[in-house]
């Protein structure tokens, strides 16, 4: 690489990198009075408690994600993303005298470059806010309590994976393998997460204090993920209907337990759509898939919050129908660094995504230059470590890097390993 271009890839990074630690030191500076509040624009005056009290509370935050790939890939170079969302949730019994119901309205704003699209090649996203540059309607659905709130239903346009197959406690590192769905889950089936919205309808039922059921039916339609129908929830595409089922354990969720808290969640899809076979001629008539995720608290001070706790995930899908065809993740979450950081968090993460051997043979037949099946890579790996630095209750600043094995796994070639480093900051309105 010449030295023009290293310099201006150098003054990108500066800029962005710079940009974010301006928007964080004017946040930290306009903090004020309210710098202990959960959000920054504070409580408007007393209207927001006003609004809240009367049914209407409002949400809003600000994600950006700055990241260099430094070494490896395809080449080296720097890119910046962000989302905006703003939303409100409407209390219905307080609106309307409807108990136990809740509107719930979102709108989703995406803009910037992918580091691992643009520079990297790699299957598994840097930046988990990249994706999708535009503003587009991500939720319009209304949601019941009932049965003294231990059945929930929700119906309307929403993304599935709000209440299906995700892992909170992934959302400590960037990439968007940990945050916070298992991308095999849409690398085999209709499966989507936010902010796509689909139609559908989801079911939850406690089973027991800390035992749910979790299932539903939901749209299968991928026109709806493009750019002309961002505000067209009716837009012809339907190819089939998903249909979820999970169950999940969560030890400490009920009140009086003493356990330290931890979710386990076991769950099927089935797709009724058809699909192109993977690496053979023909379709598939379905799709299906099995997955297994668990988190669990290992140490935990309840006065403080500081903690340990680990996670890991696997996934499989058959060969027929899906790109990936394992999954395993696993990773550890520290809760409480260093003297008086109790709400900084430091975590570390590794995932690999096998690649469907179907497809790694159809490639090394198709193409005999690339040395053969054996000459392909099996899948691709990532290596997190993240450091999230918390100085108030709406803003956080996280320092990342990120180490990504055979890049090209997914392009069907050999690529140099890569090192991608950045930064991310998240604020709340």
């Amino acid at each position: 690489m010449c030295n023009d271009k290293m310099q201006h890839e150098h003054s990108f990074l500066t800029r962005r990198t710079g940009s974010a630690a301006l928007i964080a030191a004017a946040a930290l500076a306009s903090a004020g009075a309210w710098a202990d509040d959960a959000t920054l624009t504070g409580d408007w005056g007393g209207a927001r408690s006003q609004y809240a009290q009367a049914g209407v509370s409002f949400r809003g935050d600000y994600v950006s994600e700055t990241f260099a790939n430094v070494s490896g890939g395809r080449d080296r170079g720097s890119t910046y993303a962000q989302q905006l969302r703003l939303g409100a949730d409407f209390d219905m019994a307080r609106l309307a005298g409807w108990s136990g119901a809740t509107l719930h309205f979102t709108i989703n704003d995406r803009r910037g470059g992918g580091v691992s699209a643009d520079y990297i090649g790699n299957r598994l996203p840097v930046q988990e806010v990249y994706g999708g540059p535009y503003t587009r309607l991500s939720e319009a659905s209304i949601e019941q309590n009932l049965l003294d709130s231990r059945l929930n239903l929700r119906v309307g346009f929403f993304a599935m994976g709000n209440d299906l197959g995700g892992m909170a406690i992934g959302c400590q590192l960037v990439n968007a393998a940990f945050c916070a769905h298992p991308l095999s889950m849409s690398g085999n089936t209709g499966w989507y997460n936010y902010p796509n919205a689909r139609w559908g309808a989801a079911l939850r039922y406690q089973l027991q204090p800390e035992l749910f059921f979790r299932t539903g039916a939901f749209q299968d339609n991928p026109h709806l993920g493009d750019k002309d129908n961002a505000f067209r929830p009716f837009a012809a595409g339907t190819a089939g209907v998903i249909l979820p089922l999970e169950l999940e354990y969560a030890p400490g969720s009920s009140p009086r337990s003493k356990a330290l808290p931890g979710h386990y969640k076991l769950g099927l899809i089935y797709d009724t759509a058809s699909a192109k076979r993977q690496g053979e001629p023909g379709t598939v008539d379905q799709r299906y898939g099995v997955y297994l995720l668990a988190d669990q608290a290992i140490m935990r001070d309840k006065a403080s919050g500081r903690g340990l706790a680990l996670f890991g995930q696997f996934t499989a899908n058959p060969k027929a129908s899906a790109q990936i065809t394992r999954w395993y993740a696993a990773g550890l979450v520290k809760t409480g660094t260093f003297a008086g950081r109790d709400a900084d968090t430091l975590a570390l993460g590794v995932v690999h995504a096998q690649l469907n051997p179907r497809l790694r043979a159809s490639a090394a037949a198709a193409n005999p230059d690339v040395g053969g099946y054996a000459a392909l890579p099996a899948g691709e790996t990532v290596v997190e470590l993240s450091y999230g630095w918390q100085p108030l209750r709406w803003l956080g600043v996280r320092a990342d890097v990120q180490y990504i094995v055979d890049p090209g796994a997914f392009s069907y070639r050999s690529t140099q390993n890569a090192l991608a480093v950045g930064t991310q900051l998240k604020i709340t309105f």
